[in-house]
């Protein structure tokens, strides 16, 4: 069947890298988004853009109903897990409520598929590395809860027959679009590598890591950092194998290779040849010490094969971003 694809956060970081690959890959592309926390110029002009809210149940099922929708990429989420912590009700009502009426407009207006941004924050501590799909959930953070709350919703509406879903994993997304021309842009910035080339382009004056006294090799966290133009084609790939109401899977996002902090650190002063000052600050509460993904079950199930699997190439990728758009999308 012919797609029709809405992109719920289309003007967010990973979302706006989603709509670039679909354009390119020749679908059929509807954004909205509320734009508290996405860039309407990180959207082409010439897409469908819609600005609101997925709280609005009857105008999201109009929108739905208007543009003959037939697919929905769930990208709308807030994922400050610092913030999430202490504003928990913020959390629930726009990943869990906001979700629910989506999925509620959704089933009026017949749109049976549906592929959902998750995280790896759905498993809380790990008790095993690297993390399989079937590693226990159990969640630190109220961001991580609501993202699991909505995939059992997910299964549950599923095992109904009701809906055709993928829950995706993510890992660390990290990168910019390799044409450079959208990238990653948050206020605040809370990710490392964005905060590092910050540094790089002198607008901070030093980088902080959080605790140098793990056991890790070189004292700092390992994460595994997955470029956004690898999720996106996952996400696609999963968009395309979900074929009748009752499908659902869940898939780890990540190369399964981890970089630690130090080492990002180190590889951003080798891209941009500046010197990087960095201060040592004790740990924070509730930061594993390493967190990589298996992504053995995406790679059998989707045909799928990460293209930025060393840490160098996505920094690379981030800092020609950050070269040409020193304020984001200002």
């Amino acid at each position: 069947m012919s797609k029709k694809i809405l992109v719920v956060g289309g003007a967010g970081y990973i979302g706006s890298h989603m709509v670039k690959y679909l354009i390119e890959k020749g679908e059929s592309v509807v954004v909205l988004d509320n734009l508290s926390n996405g860039h309407r110029a990180a959207v082409a002009e010439n897409i469908p853009f819609y600005e609101g809210n997925i709280f609005e149940r009857d105008w999201v099922l109009k929108l739905l109903q208007a543009e003959k929708i037939t697919h929905v990429m769930h990208f709308a989420a807030h994922a400050y897990v610092g913030e999430s912590v202490t504003d928990p009700l913020k959390y629930y009502k726009n990943n869990v409520a906001a979700a629910v009426m989506l999925l509620d407009a959704m089933a009026e207006a017949g749109v049976k598929f549906f592929v959902f941004s998750s995280t790896c924050a759905t498993y809380g501590e790990p008790q095993r590395l690297p993390i399989s799909e079937d590693h226990p959930q159990n969640p630190v953070n109220p961001y991580g809860e609501t993202k699991l709350t909505v995939e059992k919703l997910l299964r549950d509406l599923a095992m109904q027959k009701q809906i055709a879903a993928a829950s995706l994993r993510y890992f660390n997304a990290a990168g910019a679009a390799s044409d450079g021309t959208i990238g990653e842009d948050h206020k605040p910035e809370t990710h490392l590598i964005p905060l590092v080339l910050q540094v790089a382009s002198g607008q901070r004056s030093e980088v902080t890591v959080f605790g140098d006294d793990y056991k890790t090799p070189d004292g700092t966290c390992l994460r595994d950092y997955i470029h956004v133009e690898d999720l996106a084609d996952a996400h696609l790939k999963a968009l395309n194998l979900l074929e009748n109401p009752g499908d659902y899977f869940e898939l780890n996002l990540g190369t399964g290779k981890p970089a630690s902090v130090k080492e990002i650190i180190e590889v951003c002063r080798k891209v941009t040849g500046k010197e990087i000052p960095v201060k040592i600050a004790p740990r924070r509460a509730g930061d594993p010490a390493e967190l990589y993904a298996d992504n053995a079950k995406a790679k059998k199930i989707l045909g799928w094969e990460p293209r930025y699997t060393d840490i160098r190439s996505i920094i690379e990728s981030a800092w020609r971003w950050h070269q040409k758009h020193p304020n984001g999308f200002e």
